[in-house]
């Protein structure tokens, strides 16, 4: 996918029409970011442009290790989706292959546990190389709170996802305890669709709640060209993008408009 700036110019007034709410949108220049994660020993990022935590789902899984090398120099993280076919419908990646593509990046590398026990799991995906790891509130409190308590005491980055159909207020006990605040946009573990209309709204009112806390802001799920422009409006400080980054034709244009935006 080739994307010209004209036409994100052309898309984002009725965009911003949309899915601005009466409190605008927080002022990204003064949101105070050093890198994507605060994991030691990594490249500090840009504080001043929408970051990409490029989706591995969407690669060539037949040729990941191509798939990497040729979208690293743009990528800010990679995000490795773990479903248990039971949380999420889908069953996908595992410990053992974030250790075999450890090796081949030296960006942070973000497990996004759709799983119905994270806490299982945690310690795996640390002695695999994660880097952060985002659990879902949905799991219950206790489980939420052991699986950050965990994450932290191995010096990773706690993150906290919410779905769809979850209540954005679910996670405002947790935002003095986790670097990043994960929304989807889609229903839960299944690619290919467009980002809800009520995505936008969420992400603002999750902006709003986050207020000037160190806590990222994700939007995960119908990241499109069509998309990207309100979601950032909205608040958003990352997007997850997968096809977007994958099946594009000039990775260099790509990326010039997105850190535009």
């Amino acid at each position: 996918m080739v994307v010209l700036a004209g036409e994100h110019q052309a898309s984002i007034a009725p965009l911003r029409a949309k899915c601005l709410t009466p409190r605008m949108v927080v002022a990204f220049g003064s949101f105070p970011l050093d890198t994507i994660w605060n994991v030691s020993g990594l490249p500090d990022l840009p504080r001043t442009r929408l970051l990409a935590d490029i989706s591995l789902w969407s690669a060539d899984l037949a040729n990941l290790a191509a798939e990497i090398e040729r979208v690293d120099p743009f990528a800010d993280s990679f995000h490795l989706d773990v479903c248990d076919a039971h949380f999420a419908p889908s069953l996908l990646f595992f410990p053992d292959l974030v250790r075999a593509l450890r090796p081949l990046t030296r960006r942070p590398l973000h497990v996004h546990l759709m799983v119905e026990r994270p806490t299982a799991l945690i310690a795996d995906f640390i002695a695999s190389g994660a880097d952060a790891i985002t659990v879902h509130a949905e799991t219950g409190e206790s489980e939420v709170e052991a699986a950050i308590q965990a994450i932290r005491r191995a010096g990773r980055s706690a993150g906290l996802a919410l779905r769809l159909d979850t209540p954005v207020a679910a996670a405002q006990t947790y935002l003095d305890r986790i670097d990043a605040l994960l929304l989807l946009g889609t229903e839960l573990g299944v690619k290919g669709q467009d980002a809800a209309p009520e995505a936008c709204a969420r992400l603002a009112e999750a902006a709003s709640m986050v207020g000037e806390r160190r806590v990222l802001l994700i939007a995960d799920g119908g990241i499109r060209s069509h998309t990207v422009p309100g979601l950032r409006q909205a608040g958003a400080d990352v997007i997850v993008p997968g096809s977007l980054v994958f099946q594009s034709q000039n990775l260099v244009e790509t990326f010039a408009w997105l850190r535009r935006l």
